[in-house]
């Protein structure tokens, strides 16, 4: 007999986000109202590189990064004007920010107060996952044990105050963009979960702590394999329960719900045959919302050319589409779980639960997240090695990648490249706003509330409060994080990139030979010195090119993220034999001219320069005329093709020597 589907109770929609920002709160605001009036039902703000570190537009090091992967914010009325006309109390609002967490919330909240909204009643979520920083994405400011303490700042001050809000939210996304096969990414996530719980236990009423574990959400990524994917996130859903309910005795099943949302991999976007990206964004969405148990409350495409540069606005739109289209036109909110008692899929979730499990009793037997740190970093590392290896030896297919690589020209690649470019100029005119916003403020008041600022830290108290007051005196980002810097210390994160060959050296003998000879002719092993220029903290590519390079018998100098191009020169005076920098934010043409007038200045022109990003033609082009040697891109994804270049590179410039 047929259903009648005319009574069917459909499902709510998940939250349709689109993750945004670019250039100045002004163009990121117009972004914002135009993506609401196409149907978005939710914000999700980038913010650019010197915001999220805790830099201010005009400080050494955000040269080249302000407004470059999102939209820099440095005070009261940069905030003021990102959401200006676009009513806080109605929204909800995802802000991927973690360091400066507490500070750009405090931000938020005061824009919403100046805009008559009531605090109570504002909806959305501050990242705040400082562990998976450390690991991936390289944003963080201070150690690990202040870090937490400040999660657990802004989840106590959000549980009183701002109850609707979603103060932390574990992101696994960045774990699987390192290489973080499904087991790691559960289990790392879940041990950052428990990180911050234990964190914030003591701090509220044992009645009260249920209802805050029901307050910390998730950030996930799905990848191509959409099967296991789908699994994880069924596997996500028990294990959280079970941690929930075993560890911290939570009973009621509403707060231990596994609330999460998503943003599709980005790892697997190809710069080759881009228009093929479509179809991948597409199926790694149904991994998340095909199985009602373990569904997305909200979700993030990215766009089609993703690996190409900063998407245009009609490129987001069409992302956003795919989502609409798959919520609205088709019938999957109609029914039930699809999943439920099929057995493959129950086989796979329980294997996956089996490895999370012992993955997380060898983090807990290290003291937890915290302590295993350098253990997860290596382990990230390994893994990506490992799945750069399979796509090389054509273990896994990439389509257009290493198979069916013959195609025709896209035709969406119009006349701009298929990308929004940044105008160089915005850096300068926020500089300047800056500027003037420091001229007439109230300069007693921005020292007064710095200096309360600094003895909340310090004496440990909540630093919400004093945040929130800094905030409305018209205190800066760069001003809020140099008091955490100077009362907690900085932080440089582990590599994961030992000085130890691997296990990985099969099928390098030729390369290892090469470097050998070379090294006979240099008089000394033949040294790479690796760098990350700038603030972009995406730093699988230098970590994958280390390793490589190690294993083919090069020394190698890889120091890890967030150096100055002064800094990176200072190392190669010190016997370097070639230079490698990794820039993925798109700030490579400032970042390099500098680093090559610095080394022309110190006498080391003849050291060969390699640059690898995400970099349009055009800019390759700029960068060989300033005399970058090699400019690799994502397409390029065989490294013992880039380990033979710089033998050859490195072999004529000996050779030349003698």
């Amino acid at each position: 007999m047929e259903t009648d589907m005319t009574d069917v109770q459909k499902d709510r929609p998940w939250l349709i986000r689109t993750y945004a920002g670019h250039s100045t709160a002004k163009a990121s605001n117009a972004l914002y109202r135009s993506n609401l009036a196409r149907g978005q039902t939710g914000l999700s703000v980038a913010f650019d590189l010197p915001t999220q570190t805790g830099y201010d537009s005009d400080h050494i090091l955000a040269r080249g990064e302000v407004g470059k992967v999102g939209v820099p914010v440095c005070h009261l009325g940069d905030m003021r004007t990102l959401f200006d006309e676009i009513p806080l109390e109605q929204m909800n609002t995802s802000m991927t920010i973690n360091a400066t967490a507490p500070w750009l919330l405090a931000l938020y909240i005061a824009v919403a107060e100046e805009q008559g909204a009531d605090v109570a009643k504002l909806q959305g979520t501050v990242q705040n996952d400082l562990i998976k920083e450390y690991l991936s994405r390289g944003t963080y400011i201070c150690p690990p044990k202040p870090s937490l303490k400040m999660i657990g700042d802004v989840a106590e001050y959000c549980y009183t105050n701002v109850p609707k809000w979603n103060p932390m939210n574990v992101c696994s996304y960045h774990l699987q963009e390192a290489g973080a096969t499904p087991e790691q990414e559960l289990a790392f996530a879940l041990a950052t979960g428990i990180a911050v719980l234990d964190e914030l236990k003591p701090r509220v009423a044992d009645e009260d702590f249920p209802a805050l574990c029901g307050r910390i959400s998730f950030f996930v990524n799905a990848g191509i394999r959409f099967v296991t994917e789908m699994c994880k996130m069924r596997a996500f859903v028990d294990l959280w329960d079970e941690i929930l309910m075993e560890r911290y005795g939570v009973e009621d099943p509403k707060f231990r719900r596994f609330r999460y949302g998503v943003q599709v991999n980005s790892l697997g976007l190809t710069e080759q045959q881009p228009e093929n990206n479509v179809y991948r964004i597409l199926i790694e969405m149904l991994a998340v919302t095909l199985s009602k148990k373990a569904r997305a409350r909200a979700v993030q495409l990215p766009a089609w050319n993703e690996a190409l540069g900063l998407p245009r606005p009609w490129d987001q739109q069409w992302s956003m589409r795919m989502q609409q289209i798959l919520a609205y036109e088709t019938d999957l909110l109609e029914y039930g779980d699809l999943f439920d008692g099929n057995p493959v899929v129950d086989g796979k979730v329980e294997a996956l639960k089996d490895g999370a499990r012992a993955e997380l009793a060898n983090i807990d037997s290290m003291g937890g997240a915290i302590g295993a740190i350098d253990y997860m970093k290596s382990r990230l590392v390994d893994a990506n090695a490992e799945r750069l290896n399979r796509i090389e030896r054509e273990e896994t297919i990439v389509v257009g990648v290493n198979k069916w690589t013959e195609g025709e020209p896209s035709p969406l690649m119009g006349e701009d490249g298929g990308i929004m470019v940044v105008d160089p100029a915005v850096e300068q005119e926020q500089i300047d706003r800056l500027n003037a916003w420091r001229a007439e403020r109230d300069e007693a008041a921005v020292k007064a509330a710095l200096e309360a600022l600094r003895t909340a830290a310090k004496d440990g108290r909540n630093v919400m409060p004093a945040s929130i007051a800094a905030a409305k005196a018209g205190v800066t980002t760069g001003e809020w994080a140099s008091q955490m810097r100077a009362v907690h210390g900085e932080y440089r994160g582990p590599t994961g990139v030992s000085k130890a060959v691997s296990n990985k050296t099969e099928g390098l003998e030729d390369i290892r030979e090469a470097v050998d000879a070379v090294s006979d002719r240099l008089g000394r092993r033949l040294r790479f010195l690796v760098g990350k220029p700038g603030l972009d903290g995406h730093s699988n590519g230098a970590e994958q090119i280390a390793f490589r390079a190690r294993d083919c018998g090069m020394e190698i100098d890889y120091e890890g993220i967030r150096l100055t191009p002064e800094q990176i020169v200072e190392a190669a005076k010190t016997g370097a034999h070639v230079v490698g920098l990794s820039i993925l934010s798109g700030s490579h043409i400032p970042l390099v001219e500098d680093l090559m007038e610095r080394m022309r200045e110190e006498g080391l022109s003849h050291i060969p320069v390699v640059v690898g990003g995400i970099i349009p033609d055009e800019d390759a082009k700029r960068l060989k005329a300033m005399g970058v040697a090699k400019v690799y891109t994502p397409k390029d994804f065989a490294l013992n093709t880039i380990m033979r270049d710089i033998v050859t590179l490195v072999d004529a410039e000996a050779v030349a020597a003698e």
